[in-house]
C-alpha cells in the first residue's frame, strides 16, 4: 500500500531531509529537526504525491489517505496528551503548505484548527485564560473563512476596527476576553450572511477543508506566477503539513518570531530576526504590530526603543542561539527559522535555506568557505548566476544630493528610482509602456507578485524585515523600504503624504534599500566596486571554467565596463550602431541615396575616419584581446528618415529634392526585411561598403600597434551567410583590402575572417563554409527566429500563452532551445571542425548571458560565449558551474 502520510515529533521521524521531493521542503526539514532531537511540535506530512493524485483525479483523494490521516492524528494526540475535537482537552493543529522549492507567502495556511463553540471553552479552562481562547478562535474563523470558505478577510478586519472604535481602543491588545467573545459572534454571523450557512463546527470537516484549500492554493494565480518567475515546475506539487499548535499568545511568557542564522540583507555572521511577545506567527509578518529585535546588537544598531528577546527572554534566546549554530552546521547553509515560545518552552516550527539578497548570498558563500563549512566548489555552486545581475548595476552616489523624506526599514538593499504607482496592476501596465516604476503599498500580499516583479523598487508603510514585501523583494533582488510609518497612503487619491510633502502617482522617487531611505526625485548612481567577496568568487570561478567569456560592445563605455567585469575580448561589435550618430547618419544617407558606385564611394570615404577611430578606441581598451567586428548587417532602409520633416532635412543636406528621398525609401521598403536585403547580401551587392569597413579595421589595428599598444588580431565577421560562395567572395574583398593597407603602411598584421551562423542552411552546410571561415559565431537571436519561423519582435503577444499551455517550456529567445536550435549548433560545430580542426566557435546572441544556454555551450565544446557587459560575470559563473556539474 502506498504511504501517503509521514509522521514526525517526539524525538523521531519517518522522513528526513533526503525526502525533500516527497515531503516538500518544510516537511523534510521538520522531520530532520525531529531526528536531531530539537523541540518540534509533533505532526505529519501529506506527501506531494497526494497533490499530484488530487489534480489527476478531479480533486479526489487516494482511498487510503483518510485512514492514514486518522492514524497520524492519533499519534500526535498521544505525544501531546490532548485529543482532537475534545471538549475538555482539545488538541488544535496548524495546516500549512510545503513545496520542495520555497514559495514564501504564495500558498495558504490555517492556524488554530479544531476550535469551535465547544472546544474554545475547553481551551479557555485548560489555559485559564478566556481572552487567549477567544482571541485564538476569532483568528481561526477569520483565517479559515478567508482561505477555505472564500469570505474575504477585510469583512472581519472592518468588524474589528468598528468594535475598537466603539470601545475607544487603539490596539488589538486592548481587547478583553469578553470583547473577543463578542467579535467571535459577529464573525460567525458575517459568515452566515455571506455564505447562507453557518461556520463549520466539526473539527474533522475543518481539517479536510483546510487540506483541500492548501492543495487548491498550488494552482492559484499568484502561485502560478511565482512558479513561472522562479522556474518551478507545476508537476512538483505541494505537500501539506498538519502539526500540533503551540501558542505564542498565551501571556507574557509566550512569544513568536522569525530569525536567520546570518543577516539576510548583508550576509554578516550575526544572529538576526524579529519577535513579538504574546502573539501568533502571522502577527510578525503581517505588520499588525511593530516587531521587536531579536538581539541587543540589532536593537542598538537600529535605534529601536523596543526591548530585544536577548533582553527580556535571555534563557530562551540562548537556547535559540544554540539551535541556530546546530542547524547551520548541519545544513551548511544560512537558515531561516520560525519559532514559538509557549509558557517558557521553546518550540521550532520551521527551518529552511534562507532567502537572502545577492550581496548576502555572495558573502555567506565566501565566508562559509573561509570558515571551512563548505569548499570553493560548493561556494561556486551555491550562487545563482542570474542573481549576480543585482550586484552589477549602479548604486546611489554617496556624494549626490538627496532630499530624504523619511526612513523605513532597509528590507532589501540596492537602489532604485522610478515613478510612483499604487497597485500591482498599474505597475505592470506602466512597465509595459517602458516606464520605470516604484510600487507603493500599505503592505503587499501574494496577489501583488506580478507588480512586485516588474517594479524597480518597493515601498510599504507597514511591515517589518520579515514581512511579505521584505522576503519577496530580497528573493527577487529588488530594493525595498518597508515599514515607513511616516508614509500616509491614499489609494483613492493616488498620493502619499510624508510629513506634509505630497507625492502623486507618476512623481519620481528614489529608494535606498540599504539605508531604508525614501528620497524625493531621482538621485545619481555609480557603478559598484567589483572587489572584495565578488572578486574572490570570480577568482575561484576562473580557476574552474573552460569556456571563454567575451562581450557584445561597440562603444568605448561598454567595452571598458565589460573589461572591468572580466570580459576576455569582444565577441560582437555591431558596426551599424556606429552610424546612427548625428554627424555620421548624414554621410550614411548620402551613401544610400547615391546614384552610382562613384558617389557611394565618396560618401563612404567620409565615414571611414569615424569607423577607424571607433575601432582604434576598442582595440586600445581591449589591449590585445580578440575583437570580433561584424560588418554592416541591417537593411539600408533602417537608416533613412520616416517623417516628412526628417525627409526634408535629409534632402536639404544632400542637395536633392524631397521626392527623391521618398522614392528611395519606397524603393528600399521590404515586406519582410529580416529575411531581405541585409547582411552579406548587401555586401555582395555593394562590395565597396565591405571594402571601407575592412580598411577602417586594418588601419585602426596598425595605428594602435604603431603607438605601442598590444598587438591587435582583428576578427572580421561576415553576417547572414547561407552559402560558401557568399563568404568566399567577400573574403576576397577583405583580403585584398588588408593587403593594400599593409602595403601602404609597411606594417604586417595578423587577422581572421569568419562568419555568423544564423541561418539553418548555414548550419547544415558548415563544412563547406569552414573552407573560408576561420571562426563561426552563432547568432542565436536570428538562428532562433529562422529555425522557428518566429519574429522575436512580434511573438511576445503569444509566447506566454504557449508557455502557459505547455507548448513551450520557456521563451526560446530568452533561453536557448537546446533540442532544435541546439542541434543545429552541434551539427555546425561538428561539420566545421571536420573541415578545419582549429576553428574557433562562439555564440554572440542574447543567449550568451543566459546560464542554461552557457551550460549548453560548454557541453557542445564551444570556445567562448559573448554577452552584454553586465552579463559577463553571470556567464563566467555559469561556465564554472557547468564544469562542476559535469564532474558530479
Amino acid at each position: 500500500m502506498t504511504k501517503w502520510v509521514y509522521s514526525f515529533g517526539g524525538g523521531s521521524a519517518e522522513g528526513s531531509s533526503e525526502l525533500r521531493e516527497l515531503l516538500g521542503g518544510k516537511g523534510a526539514n521538520l522531520a530532520e529537526m525531529s531526528s536531531l532531537g530539537l523541540p518540534v511540535p509533533p505532526g505529519f506530512t501529506i506527501t506531494t504525491e497526494v497533490c499530484t493524485a488530487y489534480y489527476d483525479n478531479e480533486k479526489k483523494y487516494p482511498e487510503a489517505l483518510k485512514d492514514q490521516i486518522t492514524e497520524g492524528i492519533a499519534q500526535v494526540e498521544k505525544i501531546v496528551g490532548a485529543k482532537f475535537n475534545d471538549m475538555d482537552n482539545p488538541m488544535l493543529v496548524s495546516v500549512r503548505s510545503g513545496a520542495r522549492a520555497s514559495m514564501p507567502g504564495m500558498m495558504d495556511t490555517v492556524l488554530n484548527l479544531g476550535l469551535n463553540d465547544e472546544t474554545v471553552e475547553g481551551l479557555s479552562k485548560r489555559a485559564n485564560d478566556e481572552r487567549f481562547a477567544y482571541d485564538s478562535y476569532r483568528r481561526f474563523i477569520q483565517m479559515y473563512s478567508d482561505v477555505v470558505l472564500g469570505v474575504d478577510h477585510h469583512h472581519f478586519e472592518e468588524l474589528l476596527e468598528i468594535h475598537k472604535e466603539v470601545k475607544g481602543y487603539d490596539l488589538d491588545t486592548d481587547l478583553t476576553g469578553a470583547d473577543w467573545k463578542d467579535l467571535v459572534g459577529q464573525f460567525k454571523a458575517k459568515v452566515q450572511e455571506e455564505l447562507g450557512k453557518p461556520f463549520p463546527q466539526d473539527s474533522e470537516e475543518q481539517l479536510w477543508g483546510a487540506i483541500g484549500a492548501v492543495f487548491d492554493s498550488w494552482m492559484t494565480n499568484r502561485a502560478i506566477i511565482y512558479r513561472r518567475l522562479h522556474d518551478i515546475p507545476a508537476e512538483w506539487g505541494t505537500a501539506v503539513n498538519v502539526q500540533a499548535m503551540v501558542f505564542g499568545n498565551m501571556g507574557e511568557d509566550c512569544a513568536t518570531g522569525v530569525c536567520f542564522t546570518r543577516n539576510p540583507s548583508t550576509g554578516d555572521n550575526e544572529f538576526y530576526g524579529e519577535f513579538l511577545i504574546n502573539a501568533q506567527g502571522e502577527d510578525v509578518v503581517a505588520g499588525i504590530r511593530t516587531p521587536q529585535p531579536l538581539t541587543i546588537a540589532e536593537r542598538e544598531s537600529s535605534d529601536n526603543d523596543l526591548p530585544s528577546m536577548e533582553d527580556v527572554m535571555p534563557e530562551m534566546f540562548n537556547e535559540l542561539d544554540r539551535i541556530r549554530h546546530k542547524l547551520e552546521g548541519h545544513y551548511k547553509d544560512m537558515q531561516d527559522m520560525e519559532f514559538t515560545v509557549q509558557s517558557g518552552k521553546l518550540w521550532m516550527l520551521q527551518t529552511r535555506s534562507g532567502k537572502r539578497t545577492t550581496k548576502a548570498a555572495l558573502k555567506t558563500s565566501v565566508d562559509m568557505c573561509n570558515e571551512g563549512l563548505i569548499t570553493k566548489h560548493e561556494a561556486i555552486m551555491r550562487m545563482d548566476p542570474n542573481q549576480l545581475d543585482n550586484l552589477l548595476h549602479p548604486m546611489l552616489d554617496p556624494n549626490a544630493p538627496r532630499n530624504v523624506l523619511t526612513k523605513g526599514l532597509p528590507a532589501s538593499p540596492g537602489a532604485a528610482s522610478g515613478k510612483v504607482v499604487f497597485s500591482a496592476e498599474d505597475a505592470e501596465a506602466w512597465v509595459g509602456r517602458k516606464e520605470k516604476v516604484i510600487l507603493v503599498r500599505i503592505e503587499t500580499s501574494p496577489e501583488d507578485i506580478g507588480g512586485m516583479h516588474v517594479a524597480e523598487g518597493i515601498l510599504t508603510s507597514r511591515g517589518g524585515m520579515t514581512s511579505h514585501a521584505a522576503v519577496v523583494a530580497r528573493g527577487m533582488g529588488t530594493p525595498c523600504v518597508a515599514g515607513a510609518g511616516d508614509v500616509l497612503i491614499d489609494y483613492a487619491a493616488k498620493s502619499i503624504n510624508v510629513r506634509g510633502t505630497i507625492v502623486k502617482e507618476g512623481d519620481v522617487i528614489t529608494l535606498d534599500g540599504s539605508l531604508g531611505e525614501l528620497i524625493l526625485g531621482e538621485v545619481e548612481m555609480i557603478l559598484p566596486e567589483m572587489t572584495g567577496d565578488f572578486g574572490t568568487l570570480m577568482l575561484w570561478v576562473d580557476e574552474v571554467r573552460h569556456l571563454g567569456v567575451r562581450t557584445n560592445a561597440e562603444t568605448p563605455s561598454d567595452a571598458a565596463t565589460a573589461r572591468k567585469f572580466g570580459a576576455e575580448g569582444i565577441g560582437l561589435c555591431r558596426t551599424e550602431h556606429m552610424f546612427f550618430d548625428a554627424e555620421r547618419i548624414i554621410h550614411m544617407r548620402e551613401m544610400i541615396l547615391a546614384k552610382g558606385e562613384g558617389q557611394r564611394k565618396e560618401a563612404l570615404a567620409k565615414l571611414l575616419p569615424y569607423q577607424r577611430k571607433d575601432f582604434a578606441d576598442l582595440f586600445t581598451i581591449m589591449e590585445g584581446l580578440p575583437v570580433t567586428i561584424r560588418l554592416l548587417d541591417p537593411p539600408l532602409h533602417e537608416f533613412l528618415p520616416h517623417t516628412e520633416e526628417d525627409m526634408a532635412e535629409v534632402a536639404k543636406a544632400a542637395g536633392i529634392d524631397v521626392e527623391t528621398v521618398r522614392s528611395r525609401a519606397e524603393e528600399l521598403h521590404e515586406s519582410n526585411p529580416m529575411l531581405g536585403h541585409r547582411g552579406c547580401r548587401l555586401a555582395v551587392t555593394y562590395p565597396e561598403i565591405t571594402e571601407m569597413q575592412a580598411r577602417a579595421i586594418f588601419e585602426a589595428a596598425i595605428e594602435v600597434t604603431k603607438k605601442g599598444g598590444a598587438a591587435v588580431v582583428p576578427e572580421v565577421m561576415v553576417p547572414l551567410v547561407s552559402t560558401h560562395r557568399e563568404l568566399s567572395m567577400l573574403k576576397t574583398v577583405i583580403d585584398d583590402t588588408a593587403a593594400a593597407v599593409m602595403k601602404e603602411t609597411g606594417v604586417t598584421i595578423k587577422y581572421m575572417v569568419g562568419t555568423m551562423i544564423e541561418l539553418p542552411r548555414a548550419a547544415l552546410r558548415a563544412g563547406d563554409i569552414a573552407e573560408s571561415a576561420e571562426f563561426f559565431s552563432f547568432g542565436t537571436n536570428d538562428l532562433t527566429q529562422t529555425t522557428y519561423g518566429l519574429s522575436r519582435d512580434d511573438s511576445a503577444s503569444f509566447i506566454q500563452i504557449y508557455q502557459d499551455k505547455g507548448v513551450y517550456d520557456g521563451d526560446p529567445f530568452v533561453s536557448l532551445d537546446q533540442e532544435g536550435v541546439g542541434e543545429l549548433i552541434q551539427i555546425a560545430a561538428e561539420r566545421g571542425r571536420k573541415t578545419r580542426k582549429d576553428i574557433k566557435l562562439g555564440i554572440c546572441g542574447e543567449h550568451g548571458g543566459d546560464p542554461a544556454s552557457v551550460h549548453f555551450c560548454h557541453k557542445a565544446g564551444l570556445t567562448y560565449v559573448s554577452c552584454s557587459p553586465y552579463r559577463v560575470p553571470i556567464a563566467r559563473l555559469a561556465a564554472a558551474q557547468a564544469v562542476l556539474e559535469e564532474e558530479k
